[in-house]
């Protein structure tokens, strides 16, 4: 076997061995044309690939076009930290339907999964509820500081003749008394920032209280002790059934508050008539509707106080709550009043 200068065998010799032609060492893709491995003796199993992603499977140097041949990394690979699911999920390539699981599992939407769809965050309203009666403690409190207060002033000017002198004699404060009481009830009422604002709110209310007190007292002293009692005990008596009532009712009272300030509308018409035609039957039938209206209104105020229907009170409306109540029972008693008055005449 001769070699020429670069120690190749020379072409056209033969190999006692295998029985070819000499030649360069077989170059992967320089036109040797691939072998036919139908015509071969035996089955052989398909050459194993380079296990790459992407790319042809088949014996190196046989690519069916012409792609660069690179030294790729062989197995095991390095595993790099990849992210954990839910993955985002992309559109839908062309061809390929979307996944129909993917918009109904949990992480995937428009937005994030609600807090309270988890069951081990269930919101129990126990913190509501605790709230709520912190609420109603706290305006209960202010309305029997108020009550105390105005009925203070009902006993003193009943039972005090110096003072049941004093306010019959000058009935200039009388008006004094309800002009204050006028602005304190718009200021508390209308403005929603200002009865929010501690410790203004309770200064307000405590002038309202204050000059209302006075006015309530200045009424009762112009009749004598005993139709006061009788007024005290009745309202007492009706006040209380009513908040009982309206605890364990079902009906939702709170839906009538429109029809209710119609017939308050009514009312006051019907007072103006009053004031023209003096006459004891007309005044103890406008006593009674004012009376009714004015219980059918504590009943209202008493649920939006509870939050227990459709229409509640905020939690940082105490000082309206506790007015809203407190006039209604104020107002209860000076209708009973003048039933009870009329009636003893």
């Amino acid at each position: 076997m001769s070699q020429d200068k670069s120690g190749y065998p020379v072409m056209g010799e033969t190999n006692p061995l295998h029985n070819n032609v000499y030649g360069p060492p077989p170059q992967p893709g320089f036109g040797m044309p691939p072998p036919n491995y139908n015509q071969a003796p035996g089955p052989y199993p398909p050459a194993p690939g380079f296990g790459q992603p992407g790319f042809a499977q088949g014996a190196p140097g046989f690519a069916p076009g012409p792609y660069p041949q690179m030294p790729y990394p062989q197995m095991p690979y390095p595993q790099g930290p990849y992210p954990q699911g839910p993955y985002q999920q992309g559109p839908a390539q062309p061809g390929f339907p979307a996944d129909p699981n993917a918009m109904g599992s949990p992480g995937y939407g428009d937005g994030p999964p609600s807090y309270y769809d988890n069951d081990e965050f269930t919101n129990s309203g126990f913190e509501d509820k605790t709230v709520r009666q912190a609420f109603i403690r706290k305006v209960f409190m202010v309305l029997t500081v108020q009550l105390l207060v105005t009925f203070s002033f009902v006993a003193v000017f009943t039972f005090v003749d110096d003072a049941k002198y004093f306010v019959r004699s000058n009935p200039w404060t009388y008006y004094v008394s309800y002009a204050v009481f006028f602005v304190a009830l718009i200021v508390l009422s209308c403005c929603g920032d200002f009865r929010r604002k501690h410790p203004w709110n309770l200064v307000a209310l405590s002038i309202l209280t204050l000059s209302l007190s006075y006015m309530v007292g200045m009424i009762a002293s112009f009749y004598d002790t005993e139709t006061v009692i009788i007024a005290v005990g009745i309202t007492a008596v009706v006040c209380f059934t009513v908040v009982l009532f309206s605890l364990q009712s079902k009906y939702d009272f709170t839906s009538c508050r429109g029809v209710l300030f119609v017939c308050l509308i009514v009312l006051m018409l019907f007072a103006i008539l009053c004031i023209f035609i003096r006459h004891k039957i007309l005044h103890i039938v406008y006593a009674s509707l004012g009376a009714l209206l004015f219980t059918c209104f504590l009943a209202v105020d008493t649920q939006l106080l509870l939050g227990n229907k459709k229409l509640a009170l905020s939690p940082e409306e105490y000082i309206f709550a506790a007015l809203n109540l407190y006039t209604d029972i104020v107002n209860i008693f000076l209708y009973i009043l003048a039933i009870v008055g009329r009636s003893r005449e």
